[in-house]
């Protein structure tokens, strides 16, 4: 386990006594990996510090937001002018439309858009709009994707939930559960199948871009244009989860970089993360005759007093303005000499694993090399169990790393030579505590 620092373990202790777990999010329990979560008081450029005075160099990045690196000078310039000019006015403002342009200007098919706070609500706003505008209940999900916390899309999703071991969640009704087909990823044949036998009455199908919360799963070859076409035949709509990919592994997202080029569209998009640069903000965009189907113009209702929050806002146009293509070039390149690195240190040490990859998010999946992981069934089946020692591994080399297997990695454009050095030195120790790892 990590090096002691009774700080976080004192912070930990009182939290534990005050919510649920000691957090607010059920991953930095550190469930998965054992230990004490580290309590994190400040960030800089690639860097986290603890509460202790520790520092790391940050493979999480706030779970995507961070693109830019940590506290960079132009976003908080503007969040701290949005600051003075006051919190929030529960009434519009110029930087919604402006933040709505930016994104519109980047994602072609995105022709109105919807601000809202999480991508929890970004979502599932998406599915009930798009119940509203096809008059259908049914919604098709693919197990292992995760599109937030909503009753009817829990069913056999990855994260947390599967770092806990939960099917699905308590106070999720038969009713809600119902409503959702849960199909397996990367197979079109079962799409096909549930169109035939549901068709009339399936509303969308909603899909991460790329998976990101069983790990990495790149999509097959079609996959992602085959749901496209089969929702397009059948009158239903295609709903792409982009709240980890987008303006994550791309100028356009993850269908900036598949299905621009490969000559298809989805009907809603949904946002999140990055689009907020660090606060809390996530957006829905699309069509613009479904999603002039929301309220006021429309008879899908959704409201927020904070949705279009002026710093949020702020942060966001100030991030995407930052995110240029040399920014997702770097992030590209590093994310490759990262990847590459990590390789070469389990094959040095006899660790059997694959790199799943989509844009620059990655992931490692341990006992997979003869197959990859290709869906959530192979998610499940690596050897998780040698994931731990090599993250407290890592940790205690001053690297903080997901804590959890099934969870994407994070790079930024502030991730210097120093910084990927010291990653790189963190390599062969972590990699040897894999390898000697067995299951319990």
């Amino acid at each position: 386990m990590t090096s002691h620092t009774p700080v976080s373990d004192q912070l930990f202790d009182r939290a534990r006594s005050l919510m649920p777990g000691g957090v607010n999010s059920p991953v930095r329990a550190f469930g998965s990996v054992g230990g004490t979560p580290k309590f994190m008081v400040s960030a800089q450029g690639p860097y986290l510090t603890d509460a202790d005075g520790r520092e790391y160099v940050d493979l999480v990045c706030s779970w995507g937001p961070a693109l830019l690196g940590h506290a960079h000078p132009a976003v908080l310039d503007a969040v701290h002018a949005a600051v003075d000019r006051g919190l929030s006015f529960g009434a519009s403002t110029p930087d919604e439309a402006n933040l709505a342009a930016i994104v519109k200007e980047r994602v072609s098919a995105v022709e109105r858009i919807r601000m809202v706070s999480t991508g929890t609500e970004a979502t599932m706003t998406a599915v009930r709009l798009a119940r509203g505008f096809t008059g259908r209940n049914l919604i098709v999900k693919f197990a292992g994707c995760y599109h937030g916390h909503l009753d009817g899309l829990l069913a056999a999703a990855g994260s947390g939930l599967a770092t806990m071991a939960l099917p699905g969640s308590a106070g999720v009704t038969e009713a809600a559960a119902a409503e959702t087909l849960v199909l397996p990823y990367n197979d079109l044949g079962a799409v096909e199948a549930a169109f035939a036998a549901h068709g009339n009455n399936i509303a969308a199908v909603i899909t991460e871009a790329a998976p990101a919360n069983m790990g990495v799963v790149t999509p097959n070859e079609g996959f992602n244009a085959g749901l496209s076409r089969i929702t397009r035949e059948h009158g239903a709509l295609l709903i792409l989860d982009e709240v980890l990919t987008g303006f994550r592994t791309g100028y356009a997202g993850y269908w900036g970089l598949t299905g621009r080029q490969e000559g298809w569209t989805p009907d809603l998009l949904t946002f999140g993360k990055v689009i907020g640069g660090g606060m809390p903000a996530a957006a829905l965009g699309g069509r613009a005759d479904v999603m002039d189907y929301l309220a006021p113009v429309g008879p899908v209702y959704q409201a927020g007093t904070l949705s279009g929050n002026p710093v949020a806002m702020a942060a966001g146009v100030a991030t995407l303005t930052l995110a240029t293509p040399e920014v997702y070039s770097f992030v590209d390149a590093r994310s490759l000499e990262l990847s590459a690195a990590l390789s070469s240190a389990l094959d040095t040490a006899g660790v059997d694993h694959s790199i799943q990859r989509a844009g620059n998010l990655f992931s490692v999946a341990f006992g997979t090399s003869a197959n990859g992981v290709h869906n959530y069934a192979d998610a499940q089946a690596q050897q998780a169990f040698r994931y731990a020692p090599f993250f407290h591994s890592m940790l205690d080399s001053g690297v903080y790393l997901p804590p959890s297997v099934f969870e994407a990695w994070f790079l930024s454009a502030a991730h210097d030579d120093a910084a990927m050095n010291r990653i790189f030195d963190a390599l062969p120790a972590a990699a040897k505590a894999a390898a000697e790892a067995t299951a319990l």
